[in-house]
């Protein structure tokens, strides 16, 4: 079915995508009522398996993509997900629905919950430093749990904001 819509979040090893590595890619896809889950890891982190994930997809959604994730991606798999999909970034809609700061805190507002709440970015590069150096299953697993809150949870603000 083609006009599927996109939540995406990357975790990366840093800020700058000069000197980082992406390390998770996760995708939440919804063609109607079907919903697909789909995280990219490590060495999964190609440019074919990235659009093979997107397959049929119309538009993707972020937070902060703009001027992080999709940028990093394009530095780091040399594609440019503007090319290939309409993206929106769900951050300039909080911005004018009053709704500022991070991810995480636009969520406190609107009052979406979490069950990973003391995990963030940087918590993130330390989980996957934890998986790389000492092979932590656990660190993945919470890497990965984190991520996908993430990437759902831009679906749901997106429904409470009201966007189209």
């Amino acid at each position: 079915m083609a006009g599927a819509e996109a939540y995406l979040d990357i975790e990366t090893t840093g800020l700058s995508s000069y000197d980082g590595e992406v390390t998770v890619i996760g995708i939440y896809i919804v063609r109607g009522d079907d919903c697909q889950f789909v995280q990219l890891v490590g060495d999964d982190i190609t440019r074919g398996n990235l659009l093979a994930a997107l397959k049929d997809v119309a538009t993707i959604y972020t937070y902060n993509g703009s001027r992080f994730d999709l940028p990093f991606i394009g530095a780091y798999l040399g594609i440019d997900l503007c090319q290939h999909f309409r993206h929106k970034d769900l951050m300039y809609d909080c911005w004018t629905n009053n709704l500022y700061g991070g991810l995480k805190s636009v969520e406190r507002q609107l009052g979406i919950g979490r069950e990973l709440k003391d995990v963030d970015g940087y918590q993130a590069v330390l989980l996957w430093r934890r998986y790389c150096r000492y092979g932590d299953k656990e660190a993945l697993t919470t890497l990965l749990e984190y991520n996908r809150e993430d990437v759902v949870n831009l679906r749901t603000l997106r429904q409470m904001l009201g966007i189209a």
